[in-house]
């Protein structure tokens, strides 16, 4: 529609159906008139006349539900808008991807893209028209479960992720794509104690030199949506905060597309104790240029009444209809109503293309944390192998977020080793993936877990045990319960589950080496763990090609590849812990004071037990050579930074080249080192490549004393190398 006949369509409507715009509901409420007056509208306290209103859908999806409710809808409706179909669309429709925290590990934003645009075009098929995705926050602290979700704890990487997402999904916002909703704005990766829905608090500096990057960074990729987070920042809930959402996002950065809040924030504002009431928390929040109400009756109840009352400017809540009139317009909704739903929709799912794509990234996202005496990569024609534990022949490996991936669709390690021609491999579950479901909540109590097997644990172990023996080598696939991360998965403690641990300690016994097979969605406490076994890859929740890629990695098909994107603590009383932090006045390597009034620990140390940008390979990679253009750099010129990376084993493989600076002396205290770029460089056995990177002085500007973003002059110090702890070094100066 053009915009001249879209306006006349604006000025055409009333307060009220513009005001219907602005409110979104969940599928339950567009049934027959009738179901909705006497069901969940009643329920809610809104008028059937305001659902007969709503501009937009939570969580339908299924192209036959999207078509029957969008054509329901357009005979009710006077003006014939269409609905919006919204969809938590995290990491995968039917094809799913490995989690966004193994997403990062991958270092390969351009595979994620391609990727993102396959589930896109699954969704799109399916009747989705926006996904509540990608999650860009900012996370140093794996107490938090929606860790799972990021990419990590680097403002850097975390920004060319968002991008990569966003171009994926958005494409050219053809009928084959979906719009992006970028969440949480802002900082809910800080929640205090990594509790979920906490608060956050913290200053401008740090918001803006490491939370908000990654959300400018989506912004500018144009994501169509920007989500409200459920934290408060400096005292005022992101629902409620103007200075956030309209001095920031709109004015400074310029977004012009549409604020939707994330679910029943705007209710829980009184809860927050920032509003007495459901109209206070309307006018709050429409204030903040809010423009969509996700699931509550606040706008749909008040906001004819402060407007009535002189509380708001109806002005308003014009722009925020007509910005979401814009974007319905922008999906071409007034042309084709039901888009890209597709009756034939399956034709469209987890086809060959979309599963080749899934299988590299979950194989790149696969990372290696040990490999003693190169125990890996397996012999399967020779080695009796045992492979037990509950993740053994699970298709629970997923993660959260992946309501609508088919589980006889999904492969499991035992489904791929069976695929291997060979009958050294045997198989035992060993124990349950957890002692006490109940830990879960209501889902444990939904999982009912007595019916997994007809053996007790006790027996379980046993049996697997014995196989264990007639074997000469042990393959333990053990991890987190899928549901204990993701969103309401905050934990106080990151250690296998107590079941799981037990047949660890008991398979250790026997003396059989041992390759730990690891599943989680967050950086576990590997302290005591990584004593008792050879090996461990760190696999997440590696997508509905997950077991495919896993077997490829432990059998040497595919030389793991990936790179920590979180760093894995040696004990939880670290976090937060992170690469990237400042020195203290007494930092442990330098100062001149005794050990014992130093900034440490006196029970573990300062570092990470695996930092961030680590990961082992089936190879060897060697750095040399690193070599400076110019040791002088101005605002006119680049310093060219070349290093020789030289393969020195004997199988090929991917090494990811990471640069850091460090801003050696500021006006305000700078990290220890940042990353600035990385480069994926593959290798043959013995080959030598050069590696360039440029600097200039963009790259080397931060929020200075007075929160002005620009770079100072001074010594820098440059680090190129395997991860955050091992580089080759050298110097220059900004003039």
């Amino acid at each position: 529609m053009k915009e001249k006949e879209l306006q006349k369509l604006f000025q055409s409507l009333t307060l009220k159906e513009k005001i219907g715009q602005l409110v979104q509901l969940s599928g339950e409420f567009f049934g027959s008139v009738d179901e909705v007056s006497t069901g969940p509208a009643k329920k809610m306290g809104i008028h059937p006349e305001m659902v007969s209103l709503a501009g937009s859908v939570l969580n339908v999806a299924g192209a036959k539900s999207v078509i029957s409710i969008q054509k329901s809808y357009l005979e009710r409706s006077q003006h014939k808008i269409p609905l919006l179909f919204m969809g938590d669309i995290v990491y995968g429709y039917r094809t799913i991807l490995p989690i966004p925290l193994g997403q990062g590990a991958t270092w390969n934003p351009e595979l994620i893209q391609e990727n993102y645009n396959n589930i896109g075009m699954e969704a799109s098929k399916a009747g989705i028209d926006v996904t509540f995705s990608p999650m860009v926050d900012l996370v140093r602290d794996p107490r938090w479960g929606r860790c799972l979700e990021s990419t990590g704890e680097d403002p850097f990487l975390n920004s060319q992720f968002a991008a990569a997402v966003i171009k994926g999904f958005q494409g050219n916002l053809t009928v084959n794509n979906v719009a992006t909703c970028v969440k949480h704005f802002a900082a809910y990766g800080a929640t205090e104690g990594g509790r979920e829905y906490n608060t956050v608090d913290m200053s401008e500096r740090r918001l803006r030199q490491d939370y908000l990057p990654s959300y400018k960074a989506a912004v500018e990729a144009g994501s169509k949506l920007v989500m409200t987070s459920f934290n408060t920042l400096d005292g005022i809930p992101a629902t409620a905060n103007k200075w956030l959402l309209d001095e920031i996002l709109r004015k400074e950065w310029g977004f012009d597309g549409v604020i939707i809040t994330d679910y029943a924030a705007i209710h829980e504002l009184i809860a927050h104790g920032v509003a007495q009431d459901e109209k206070e928390a309307a006018q709050l929040a429409i204030n903040a240029t809010v423009d969509i109400d996700m699931k509550t009756s606040c706008y749909a109840n008040q906001l004819e009444p402060l407007v009535r009352e002189g509380k708001i400017d109806n002005e308003l809540i014009n722009q925020a209809a007509w910005r979401i009139l814009c974007l319905k317009n922008e999906l071409g909704l007034f042309e084709n109503p039901y888009r890209g739903a597709s009756i034939n929709e399956e034709k469209f799912m987890h086809t060959d293309e979309s599963r080749t794509k899934a299988l590299q990234a979950s194989r790149e996202s696969i990372v290696l944390l040990k490999n003693e005496n190169n125990i890996l990569p397996l012999d399967v024609k020779k080695s009796k192998i045992a492979v037990i534990g509950p993740y053994t022949n699970s298709k629970s490996i997923v993660g959260m977020w992946s309501f609508h991936g088919k589980q006889d669709e999904f492969t499991s390690i035992q489904d791929a080793f069976e695929k291997l021609d060979t009958h050294n491999i045997k198989f035992a579950k060993g124990c349950d993936y957890l002692e006490d479901y109940s830990i879960l909540g209501s889902f444990g109590k939904m999982l009912n877990p007595s019916n997994e097997s007809t053996l007790d644990m006790e027996q379980q172990t046993l049996q697997a045990v014995k196989l264990v023996e007639q074997s000469d080598l042990v393959v333990l696939a053990l991890g987190e319960h899928m549901l204990q991360s993701g969103e309401a998965g905050s934990r106080t403690e990151l250690e296998l589950p107590r079941v799981q641990k037990k047949l660890l300690d008991t398979v250790a016994k026997t003396g059989k080496p041992i390759v730990l097979v690891l599943f989680s969605g967050r950086p576990l406490v590997l302290t005591n763990i990584e004593k008792q076994v050879d090996a461990i890859l760190q696999v997440w929740f590696p997508g509905s090609e997950g077991g495919q890629a896993i077997v490829d990695v432990l059998t040497g098909k595919f030389n793991p590849s990936g790179r920590l994107t979180m760093s894995f603590p040696y004990s939880v009383g670290q976090v937060p812990l992170y690469y990237n932090s400042f020195n203290t006045g007494r930092p442990i390597s330098t100062s001149q004071h005794s050990d014992r009034f130093l900034s440490r620990y006196l029970d573990a140390p300062n570092g990470p037990l695996y930092p961030f940008g680590y990961g082992l390979s089936y190879t060897k990679y060697e750095y040399a050579n690193l070599s400076l253009s110019s040791e002088i750099l101005n605002d006119e010129t680049t310093i060219t930074i070349s290093v020789d990376i030289q393969n020195s084993g004997s199988k090929a493989g991917i090494e990811t080249v990471q640069l850091y600076i460090q801003d050696k002396i500021g006006s305000v205290v700078r990290p220890v080192k940042e990353l600035k770029g990385f480069k994926r460089v593959f290798l043959q056995p013995g080959e030598i490549k050069k590696v360039i990177f440029e600097v200039n002085e963009e790259m080397l500007r931060f929020y200075d004393k007075n929160l002005c973003y620009q770079s100072e002059k001074g010594d820098f110090r440059v680090f190129v190398g395997h991860s955050s702890q091992e580089y080759l070094e050298a110097d220059f100066t900004l003039i």
